[in-house]
């Protein structure tokens, strides 16, 4: 048995800052914005919280999937920005959602964390642990942004996105998955709980920070490769695959990424001018938006590529 995708589902807040917006802020424009990221506009939280957003992303998933919340056996919650530390977020859409029967984590591995997530629900699948997994992908980055820091502040924006996996006969396919924290120092976001942090200041390590030109770097080159290293592993050509999700990162990033496998960007769906970067929650994201348009059928290859803070990458295909 192998854990197949039954249902999606996705929110973002209705509030957004458009590059005019942000404008406002700092110095910037829109064509600047845009013609560097591709992004126009980012959902921000007002009264939503990253757990209030799983909770609605997985109502939308479990009422896709037909499985009842009874049912799942474990709920996996992907984020770097919880409004609580305990319980974690998991346990939190546990007891909103009166998953009972389920048990539940948190996983942290930034933008690659919803790919972590989907790979560690079909080992425990493929091992006879459990048979129905909630993954979501939650993230409230818009609390950890510099509103005063140009070069982030353009990028990051709030939503959640949610799946359910459940056992079912089918092709597995080996993931392949990365980390250097060698090189981690290029995206940081320090605790708020450091004795060292001084409240209010904006100068201090609370603040998503990045390098972009290194990670920039660190995408184009290391995406392609771990694509064909999953591909090499399954034996598939890269014409086999039908849709390529990559994490929404930066429209530059996965137009570098499209040309250098070769690939019509046709092939590589985007959202980031809607979304912005969204972290865990751009994959599942995009997966939602892409099922409820009826763009997925029956039988199509996916492959699910993240990348981010970590430095962490990997790369699955999911067969539909």
């Amino acid at each position: 048995m192998i854990g197949k995708i039954c249902g999606t589902g996705s929110y973002v807040p209705a509030n957004y800052l458009d590059n005019n917006d942000l404008a406002k802020m700092v110095e910037t424009n829109d064509e600047w914005v845009r013609e560097r990221t591709g992004i126009v506009r980012r959902h921000i939280i007002e009264d939503d919280t990253t757990v209030s957003m799983a909770v609605k992303a997985s109502k939308e998933a479990l009422k896709m999937s037909g499985i009842e919340a009874k049912e799942i056996d474990l709920i996996i919650v992907s984020t770097l920005s919880s409004n609580v530390i305990l319980p974690s977020a998991a346990c939190e859409v546990q007891r909103e959602l009166e998953a009972v029967n389920a048990t539940c984590f948190d996983l942290n591995a930034a933008c690659t964390g919803f790919v972590f997530g989907y790979i560690a629900a079909q080992a425990y699948i493929i091992s006879g642990i459990y048979r129905n997994i909630l993954i979501i992908g939650s993230e409230s980055l818009s609390n950890f942004v510099n509103w005063e820091d140009r070069g982030t502040c353009i990028l990051f924006g709030d939503g959640a996105g949610a799946a359910v996996v459940r056992a079912a006969e089918g092709t597995m396919y080996l993931p392949v998955t990365h980390s250097d924290g060698a090189i981690g120092h290029v995206l940081t976001c320090g605790s708020r709980h450091n004795k060292e942090w001084i409240a209010g200041s904006k100068d201090d390590n609370t603040y998503m920070k990045m390098d972009g030109q290194a990670v920039f770097k660190f995408a184009v080159k290391k995406v392609p490769e771990v694509i064909d290293q999953a591909l090499e592993h399954n034996k598939l050509d890269i014409h086999d695959i039908d849709w390529f999700i990559l994490h929404q990162a930066n429209k530059r990033i996965i137009d570098s990424i499209a040309r250098r496998l070769g690939i019509d960007i046709d092939r590589f769906p985007m959202n980031v001018e809607e979304y912005g970067n969204t972290s865990s929650a751009s994959v599942p994201l995009l997966l939602d938006e892409m099922n409820r348009k009826g763009m997925l059928a029956a039988g199509q290859k996916i492959m699910l590529a993240g990348f981010g803070a970590g430095l962490s990458w990997a790369a699955v295909v999911l067969e539909w």
